[in-house]
């Protein structure tokens, strides 16, 4: 992210900072290369600026409630939301989809 003085960079700065304001527990890493948001040990999203767009990831995605349609992917578990500088993206529904990746990554370690 910090290769991308552009545009592109500052999309992805911006949304990492949303995912490290999601609780004083969380804990950020390089995973593969990608800044990635963790709850102790367990990743819940990151973020990967390419050369024309941004991914907001999210380890657990396929079971993320997106009523949005924001989503985009066919893994077993992971999903993404690709932002593009001159794209609009629904904030509020971004936003949603972390804080609940969040905080369903903070109910599967309580629950294990």
């Amino acid at each position: 992210m910090n290769e991308h003085s552009d545009e592109l960079g500052a999309i992805a700065k911006y949304w990492f900072d949303v995912m490290r304001d999601c609780g004083d527990d969380v804990r950020e890493l390089l995973h593969d290369g990608h800044p990635t948001a963790c709850v102790a040990d367990a990743a819940f999203a990151y973020v990967n600026a390419f050369k024309a767009h941004v991914n907001v990831g999210f380890f657990r995605g396929a079971e993320l409630n997106d009523p949005n349609g924001l989503l985009e992917g066919t893994g077993k578990f992971m999903r993404h939301v690709k932002l593009r500088p001159e794209g609009e993206v629904d904030a509020a529904a971004l936003w949603k989809l972390i804080d609940t990746a969040y905080i369903d990554m903070k109910g599967c370690l309580k629950a294990g």
